[in-house]
């Protein structure tokens, strides 16, 4: 990767409020994306949405490869057009001095403090404005939320959920107060998930394809937030 690409996948300006964001004495912190992160989250978002098993694990690579270029470009796009809102957030594994001291050893690196990140991407989200018309949808500029991922082996942590809860801070020093999304109506674990986020069914999108080929519909919902509330409970421990 160029000089210039590594650029201009630095954080972007209006990002810099949102980076380090905590999470309580949790094992895991939230900040902004960084452009080390990228191969990581691809792997993380890959794992999540597809398989690796089977014939399907042939395409695997490749579908990974995707995502990563998708995300880079995402991001090129984001600070090359000064998009006000739009935020990748990263739930990365606390380390320390000790940790990065050890793996820097064994692999016969020297240790130069804080020269290196032990940072290790394990979920991810999206928040971004969409002008797009949606399904109930009045309002010309809306928050959407995608590419909520947590890594197989951190979940069930509180993890997407203090993510979901972060882009909600987020939208509200962006000045919105509703927040959308959308879930599959077969991902029960995620649509419990977003119920106890305070996210509820909108409406339903209407696909005669999805329907022909007997495929999961997709559900749109929708959170409206109170500054006063969100501020409030800000700092609970979330153990879901």
């Amino acid at each position: 990767m160029s000089s210039s690409s590594t650029d201009a996948l630095s954080p972007l300006p209006h990002e810099q409020k949102f980076t380090f964001l905590t999470s309580g004495n949790s094992s895991f912190f939230i900040r902004t994306v960084r452009s080390q992160d990228l191969i990581g989250l691809a792997d993380v978002l890959a794992s999540s949405f597809h398989t690796q098993y089977g014939w399907l694990g042939w395409f695997y690579p490749v579908l990974r490869m995707g995502i990563y270029e998708d995300l880079r470009s995402r991001l090129h796009a984001a600070k090359t057009h000064k998009s006000a809102h739009y935020a990748c957030l990263v739930a990365v594994l606390r380390g320390t001095d000790a940790d990065v001291m050890c793996k820097h050893q064994a692999l016969g690196f020297p240790y130069l403090g804080a020269t290196y990140s032990s940072d290790r991407p394990i979920g991810t989200v999206e928040i971004s404005q969409r002008t797009r018309a949606l399904c109930s949808v009045r309002a010309p500029r809306y928050l959407y939320i995608s590419n909520l991922a947590v890594h197989a082996d951190y979940r069930r942590q509180g993890i997407a959920q203090q993510l979901l809860q972060m882009c909600d801070r987020i939208a509200l020093d962006w000045g919105f107060q509703d927040i959308y999304l959308h879930v599959l109506e077969d991902n029960h674990h995620a649509r419990r998930l977003y119920q106890r986020s305070g996210y509820r069914i909108l409406c339903v999108d209407v696909n005669p394809i999805s329907w022909l080929l007997k495929r999961p519909r997709q559900l749109l919902l929708h959170k409206q937030l109170s500054r006063n509330h969100e501020l409030a409970s800000g700092d609970k421990e979330l153990g879901a």
